[in-house]
């Protein structure tokens, strides 16, 4: 592989490490009040709404794949589940709907 992708590759990786860490790092001494630490909590279940929703009024070949994978995700993340097992309920239920 030539040099300069190498130094892309790298220099995309620092890039994206950087915000990652700096809250890590700067942040964690700062102690938030109960409502930002309630938004903060409720960012990953906002981003994966924003990518999964859309999905489900453009699916052309069976319709009830994206309703059965909403109406899983909203259960389990009503129930208060994290963010990976709400992606783990949701890929289970489409998979025993696949299979019937």
């Amino acid at each position: 592989m030539r040099s300069d992708i190498m130094f892309i590759i790298l220099g995309m990786g620092i890039v994206t490490y950087i915000p990652r860490m700096l809250p890590l790092t700067v942040f964690h001494r700062i102690n938030l009040p109960p409502f930002w630490r309630g938004v903060l909590r409720n960012v990953p279940y906002a981003t994966l709404g924003a990518l999964i929703i859309p999905s489900i009024f453009l699916i052309q070949d069976d319709p009830w794949f994206g309703i059965l994978g909403f109406v899983s995700a909203v259960l389990a993340s009503w129930l208060g589940a994290n963010v990976m097992i709400v992606v783990f309920v949701c890929v289970l239920v489409l998979t025993v709907y696949t299979m019937l």
